[in-house]
């Protein structure tokens, strides 16, 4: 066999790593507990997880909660991973009426290729049909609203509700989400245990004989895309030197599509990443978890109109022309992140993001609409989205069912305009 270079081990790594980082994400937001088959192990320290299984946030994140980084403030989560070896799994979903809802299902190589939803299959009460590469049956009794083939075994379901911050809606989002459920074909409970073999905790580079056996493990379930040639094996001696390299120079390197006058795209995807497999690890290490920018895209500042940081110590107006605003088909909301540890900041209002659902939203007698950023209160008749105080922040233009003119990158994003 041909001697591995330090060039060659670098590409093999950087193929390989989101296989690693998604199975890192699997031992980090799988269960512990079952509602009715209790532990998957007694032993605390235990690797055993529930798969199968959805878990659920029931609020909007906010300024208390840390293990998110730039989360959104939209919408409440429910979360499962779909272990599809053992066979197809059926995922029963509620009639959605009007209410902005997407389950974005990526495989073990982060590509998101399919969903169920609001843009996709519609709000209807649906039994969707998950099944992996291999199975080759019978649909169930009482047939299914879609069959969607998954490329592996290994699947990570994101699903988002949209929510309003009233103590109303919030239950009737809880009722939505207690709804959602997992069986198998047979119509029992689909659950199953499954070892991670990780502790999903740990952030930092991982050990290199850690990382090999990983991704041996993942990559015997979910082979390479389609028209990628594998640049594996390796063994922990290979890349001892060449992983913790790679894991930095991820985490330092920033690749986003640049949309003009202070605005950029970090993701750009749509259902597969293709041949880029750098941006791909880029994000995989940075920003696991993303959907195509059919379903939400997020342009993002961090800069002024005259390209300075954007900081608390200052006030800033985003103003969209009349007619100008974000073009969507669901909703938009602009999001504000303390730029130190992308987290959002408590203020007096407790307001951590502004939109076209915000309650009071003013428009000028033109029609254009004008957002004051700022730490301070700038008084009535604002449409205020308040700042950290004396710190640098930047902020995400949330878009959700983005429309043909920002999906083809013809929008003009207005700055942000510094007012001192």
């Amino acid at each position: 066999m041909k001697p591995k270079t330090s060039s060659d081990v670098r590409d093999a790594l950087v193929q390989t790593l989101p296989l690693f980082e998604m199975m890192r994400m699997r031992a980090a937001t799988t269960a512990r507990r079952h509602p009715t088959l209790g532990f998957a192990s007694d032993d605390r320290g235990s690797t055993l997880r529930w798969v199968n299984q959805f878990t659920h946030t029931h609020r909007k994140l906010g300024p208390h909660d840390r293990e998110v980084v730039s989360p959104n403030n939209d919408t409440v989560y429910s979360n499962a991973w779909l272990d599809l070896s053992q066979g197809p799994v059926l995922i029963h979903t509620p009639d959605f009426g009007q209410r902005y809802w997407t389950l974005g299902l990526l495989d073990a190589w982060t590509n998101p290729w399919a969903y169920v939803g609001r843009r996709t299959t519609g709000s209807r009460r649906q039994r969707t049909l998950l099944h992996g590469p291999n199975w080759r049956g019978a649909l169930p009794a009482g047939g299914v609203s879609q069959v969607i083939a998954a490329p592996g075994d290994d699947v990570w379901l994101i699903g988002r509700i949209l929510v309003d911050d009233t103590a109303a809606d919030l239950e009737a989002v809880r009722a939505l989400q207690a709804e959602l459920r997992m069986t198998l074909l047979d119509g029992s409970d689909a659950a199953r245990r499954i070892d991670t073999a990780l502790d999903g905790r740990q952030v930092a580079a991982p050990p290199p004989e850690l990382f090999v056996r990983t991704v041996d493990a993942a990559l015997a379930r979910n082979p390479p895309p389609a028209g990628e040639t594998l640049a594996w094996p390796l063994d922990a001696q290979d890349v001892q030197q060449t992983l913790p390299q790679v894991y930095e120079q991820l985490r330092q390197q920033d690749q986003p599509r640049q949309l003009g006058q202070g605005w950029s795209l970090p993701v750009s995807v749509r259902t597969h990443w293709g041949a880029d497999v750098l941006t791909r690890a880029r994000v995989a290490r940075n920003l696991i978890g993303a959907l195509g920018i059919e379903e939400a895209m997020y342009p993002t500042a961090e800069a002024d109109d005259a390209g300075r940081t954007l900081d608390g110590g200052h006030a800033y107006e985003l103003r969209f022309a009349p007619g100008g605003g974000p073009r969507v088909d669901a909703f938009w909301s602009l999001t504000m992140y303390r730029r130190s540890d992308c987290l959002f900041v408590a203020n007096p209002i407790g307001r951590y993001s502004i939109g076209d659902r915000t309650q009071g939203l003013r428009t000028d007698p033109d029609g254009s609409l004008a957002i004051r950023i700022q730490a301070g209160d700038p008084g009535p008749g604002c449409n205020w989205l308040p700042a950290p105080a004396d710190e640098a922040f930047y902020v995400v233009l949330r878009l959700y069912q983005p429309l043909a003119e920002h999906l083809e990158f013809r929008y003009c994003y207005p700055p942000l305009r510094r007012l001192d």
